[in-house]
């Protein structure tokens, strides 16, 4: 029966195989998970048509970090809308606080629990539900 339901979209990017396994595995039986292994492949994705209900971004990427993925996913304005949160391994004020002042939807350290992770998105998707 759940599966009949549509569920919301979220966007994975992290190049550690490691650690889209894990998000993943905590987040797939409420989500519909789309994984893309860089910044660049999923700016990809985004230019191709995908829409996420939600963008899980890692910051410390090669090529394209997670900052310049941020800024060019915000540069697309039909997702503008579609919150990104940070999902990184940098534990750091500073790096929180940039996060949140280019207007991240949150900023969850690695390494996370399930109850956390399930507990934050689902705070931020009710958030994108109420601003609409």
């Amino acid at each position: 029966m759940k599966d009949e339901i549509q569920k919301q979209k979220i966007l994975l990017v992290d190049d550690e195989e490691i650690q889209l396994t894990i998000a993943r595995s905590m987040l797939e039986d409420d989500y519909e998970i789309f994984v893309a292994k860089s910044g660049r492949r999923a700016v990809e994705y985004l230019r191709d048509g995908l829409v996420p209900h939600l963008v899980l971004l890692d910051i410390l990427m090669p090529e394209m970090d997670g900052w310049e993925t941020f800024n060019r996913i915000r540069a697309m304005s039909f997702l503008h809308e579609v919150p990104v949160a940070f999902l990184t391994s940098i534990n750091e004020i500073v790096a929180e606080t940039h996060a949140f002042e280019m207007g991240a939807a949150d900023y969850i350290a690695k390494p996370y629990e399930k109850g956390d992770i399930l507990k934050r998105v689902k705070d931020i998707m009710e958030k994108g539900v109420n601003k609409q």
